[in-house]
């Protein structure tokens, strides 16, 4: 029988040098115990890394530390004073600075202005404070534009916002709940020397992360928590890595969570788009341009095709095009001009509901946004393609909609205490596989779009949904998928295509892939 992480096990800790410090926290919503006894400290200076599955309950620690929500029972000491914030100003008030999951930004407002608010209580200094903030993107290499709204950022984007937003405070204690899920390679690294450096100056740090290279490198502890409790702990975490990843997902054979992607080997490699019959194709995307409401141009003359049995990956740094491609693909954007064909019929006009129709399966970039129906329930988001079939002069029958539903949720290994339990209440990572589960059970399924599939998914759930992807694949259906994690790419790809505004500037098959030759296009280096 597992037992929560003993505390006073770790009295010895530097009480002195002590931020924070959490004493056998509980959380209960109705029956439902979020938070079981956990007990934490974060030594002034550290980077102490929160690790588990989706679900796990990290989201509603880190929300119980910034007053967005309150602890059934326990203690929180901020600095060996008790404290309790009554709500998250009062957290900011205290040096204590969150960036979420979910953003909570302003999206008709400019950048500067979501980084400005609450940042004067008399005249503001708009010129000093924008260049502060600059001072501080150029430091970071964020490329964002003070300017622009934030509605018309991309999820990426808005990611780099919240942080910088969080950085500008200069607070004692942050919080990062998944920081880097929508950041690329070149921006993760520079974030995590962020980390560190902040760290150095004495800013006491809690990570909330699910990638082991992000633990090697910058974590000086780690706690590891599962069904809410915490279940291992280690001081020296790179050693422990291992051990820390069989604690998460509770599997002996650690080496297949901790290779996950390298070892799925591809069962079928891709044939060159040249080798191909007309009628290998699924998908056919011809001279395919966007421009904007004010004229700037997201994407100029992309031609690809994704042939049946074959999965696409388009690589590129986030706001290059490939958010607008997916709006376009999915019917959620109209091109400007160019065609696009699924199975040999234009849908270059088709709306969404006629796209579902034909066989195209989508995962949106943003869940929240465009993938379910946060006020409905899971079993009404996990079959909302298929809601006619259970309704009957207009009424909808629960009980054949339950039973099904609890069909694809135990198929897509989507947990939750019921199915009709509100969608925005599951985690992100079930939520994601909930989305899976509905746009894979489409009958007919051709092809399938996946933006940004993996965001926010802890390791185990990364091989899941990748192992449903191979399998769509396998089973014959056309895959594209757009991502930033450029290492689930090369795993997964048959081919890759790199996108650099808006432009496709370099294409390779899966198993050539160089990933410093594909991180040069990124960076728009053109071969010669």
């Amino acid at each position: 029988m597992e037992h929560a992480y003993d505390f006073q096990a770790h009295a010895a800790l530097e009480k002195a040098s002590s931020v924070l410090s959490l004493q056998h926290i509980q959380k209960s919503f109705g029956n439902f115990q979020a938070l079981k006894d956990v007990s934490i400290e974060l030594q002034q200076g550290e980077i102490h890394c929160l690790l588990g599955e989706n679900g796990a309950g990290k989201s509603t620690l880190c929300n119980i530390i910034f007053g967005a929500l309150n602890a059934t029972s326990g203690k929180v000491f901020l600095n060996g004073q008790p404290f309790e914030a009554k709500n998250p100003k009062d957290a900011l008030d205290h040096g204590i600075a969150m960036v979420h999951q979910h953003f909570s930004l302003i999206e008709n407002t400019t950048v500067l202005d979501n980084l400005l608010l609450g940042r004067s209580h008399g005249i503001l200094n708009r010129q000093k404070y924008k260049a502060d903030i600059q001072a501080l993107l150029n430091e970071l290499n964020f490329n964002i534009n003070l300017n622009a709204k934030v509605g018309d950022l991309a999820v990426g984007e808005k990611q780099r916002v919240e942080i910088i937003k969080c950085l500008v405070r200069q607070p004692k204690l942050l919080i990062l709940d998944e920081p880097t899920a929508v950041l690329l390679p070149n921006e993760i690294d520079a974030l995590l020397e962020i980390c560190l450096a902040v760290a150095k100056r004495g800013c006491s740090i809690l990570l909330v992360t699910h990638k082991l290279t992000e633990i090697k490198k910058v974590a000086s502890k780690v706690s590891v928590l599962r069904s809410g409790v915490i279940v291992d702990y280690s001081a020296q975490p790179t050693q422990d890595i291992e051990r820390l990843v069989k604690s998460m997902i509770q599997h002996e054979e650690s080496g297949q969570s901790l290779n996950l992607l390298k070892r799925e080997i591809r069962t079928v490699k891709s044939i060159s788009a040249n080798a191909r019959d007309l009628k290998d194709e699924i998908l056919q995307v011809n001279g395919l341009s966007y421009s904007d409401a004010q004229g700037i141009k997201k994407l100029d003359n992309v031609t690809f095709i994704v042939n049946k049995a074959e999965i696409v990956a388009i690589a590129g740094v986030e706001g290059n095009g490939q958010s607008e491609l997916a709006s376009i693909l999915s019917g959620m954007l109209t091109r400007t001009s160019g065609q696009i064909f699924l199975d040999g019929e234009d849908i270059s006009l088709a709306q969404p509901k006629k796209l579902t129709a034909l066989g195209m399966g989508v995962i949106a970039e943003d869940r929240h946004a465009t993938g379910c129906i946060t006020q409905m329930n899971l079993a009404e988001n996990i079959l909302l393609n298929h809601i006619d079939q259970y309704t009957h002069f207009g009424l909808i029958n629960q009980k054949k909609l339950k039973h099904d539903a609890e069909q694809l949720m135990k198929k897509f290994d989507v947990r939750a205490a019921s199915s009709s339990l509100p969608f925005g209440r599951l985690s992100g990572g079930n939520q994601q596989k909930a989305v899976f589960a509905r746009e894979l059970s489409l009958d007919p399924l051709k092809f399938l779009l996946a933006s940004q599939p993996t965001r926010g998914l802890d390791v185990g759930a990364v091989a899941t949904v990748y192992g449903h992807i191979r399998a769509a694949r396998d089973q014959g259906l056309g895959v594209l998928v757009i991502s930033s994690e450029l290492d689930e790419l090369l795993a997964v790809a048959d081919r890759i295509l790199v996108f650099y505004r808006g432009r496709i500037i370099g294409e390779v098959n899966g198993d050539q892939a160089d990933r410093d030759q594909i991180g040069a296009w990124m960076a728009g280096q053109e071969n010669e």
